[in-house]
């Protein structure tokens, strides 16, 4: 069983600031040439807020168990997750390719699992990529096949409950906020690093999207004009450097420049620098190598210069930072630190943002998504 996270956040106060999805019904309705009326999902989207949806929001918030579903490029991990963030019950199977249909008789086969004996009031699905502010359409997965693809139409379809869809990073987002290292604050950023870098943000009480729903992809801002390319097709953006493959590409290069330093890496590879990856040099900075925890010194100082323009930008109480990368600990997260003191603006004058590793490990997808699906399952029910 999955250990206890903290103790869940408090209710955020009745005036807190909640998610609508009017603008997203009304682009939907007009397209469809009728008029659509539904009420907002909490915790996640635009603006709409009301008393009593909160109130709704959080006696629904505090009962019940939800599924949640992380759905990743070679791995599809599920739970189920009480009103607590407690994971009761796991289940996990290969993703099954790119095939939408595939993907879906997966999620059919892993809720069924979990379900036996147990009252699940909804399910929530986490994925990279951009959903409707609705929650209901995955406009583009860069995992999988899905482009405008009705995912939670066809989800309710078959389990006859609940669905919400969530972009991953969102979901993990709101874990954090609400069971781990985020509770308490009112303006959270969280930042994943892995192969690349993902992002969310949580204010006053939900998740920050953006006016279109693709707010969050920090990686993507540009840090070195004419820097490295990244798959996006710009140069010099930030998972160019702070990421996983930043980390294994940097260790590459030393290891293919027959460098002395990079002699314990090669032996960890068994002389083959192509295999060198961030975990390669995470595993031995860890273990002591000198060439590996400068290569990982290196990407935290990246990392916390990005965090300084995010924090020049938002202005954020603390950023959680999470994803693979951070098995490191604070041998990545120290140099970013002294690297996000040495680069705020405003620095020696004003309040600056803590950094804190993430509580929740690579569960927080999928406790993000059940969560969210639970306290939003009134609206689409």
């Amino acid at each position: 069983m999955q250990p206890s996270p903290p103790n869940e956040q408090p209710a955020p106060p009745l005036d807190s600031g909640l998610s609508g999805l009017a603008e997203g019904w009304a682009s939907r309705g007009a397209a469809s040439g009728r008029s659509r009326s539904r009420r907002p999902v909490p915790g996640y989207g635009g603006q709409l807020a009301g008393r009593r949806l909160l109130r709704q929001q959080l006696r629904l918030g505090r009962r019940g168990l939800a599924i949640g579903i992380d759905i990743g490029g070679t791995k599809v991990a599920a739970g189920v997750v009480d009103a607590e963030g407690h994971i009761l019950r796991e289940a996990r199977r290969s993703t099954p390719g790119s095939d939408p249909r595939a993907v879906e008789r997966v999620i059919v086969e892993l809720v069924e699992e979990l379900s036996a004996g147990a009252r699940i009031r909804s399910v929530g699905i986490g994925a990279a990529g951009w959903m409707d502010l609705d929650g209901g359409t995955v406009l583009f997965s860069p995992h999988l096949a899905w482009r405008n693809e009705p995912l939670r139409e066809n989800l309710q379809h078959l389990l006859r409950r609940p669905v919400m869809l969530v972009n991953d990073a969102d979901a993990a987002a709101w874990a954090e906020w609400r069971f781990g290292a985020g509770q308490g604050q009112d303006r959270l950023v969280c930042i994943t690093l892995g192969t690349g870098i993902g992002g969310a943000m949580v204010m006053d009480g939900h998740v920050e999207r953006g006016r279109f729903g693709v707010a969050g992809e920090f990686g993507h801002q540009i840090i070195m004009p004419g820097g490295h390319r990244c798959e996006c097709g710009n140069r010099g953006c930030w998972e160019q450097y702070a990421s996983g493959n930043a980390l294994g590409r940097e260790a590459r290069e030393l290891a293919l420049a027959n460098s002395p330093v990079a002699q314990e890496l090669l032996k960890a590879v068994d002389g083959s620098p192509e295999r060198i990856t961030g975990a390669t040099v995470t595993e031995l900075a860890i273990a002591g190598d000198a060439a590996s925890r400068e290569l990982l010194e290196d990407v935290g100082n990246w990392l916390g210069l990005g965090l300084a323009n995010l924090a020049a930008a938002l202005d954020p109480g603390k950023f959680v930072i999470g994803g693979g990368l951070c098995a490191a600990g604070e041998l990545l997260v120290a140099p970013a630190r002294k690297a996000f003191a040495r680069n705020l603006t405003g620095r020696g004058f004003r309040p600056a943002a803590e950094i804190d590793l993430a509580a929740l490990g690579p569960n927080a997808g999928l406790i993000g998504a059940a969560d969210l699906s639970r306290a939003s399952s009134r609206t689409h029910r």
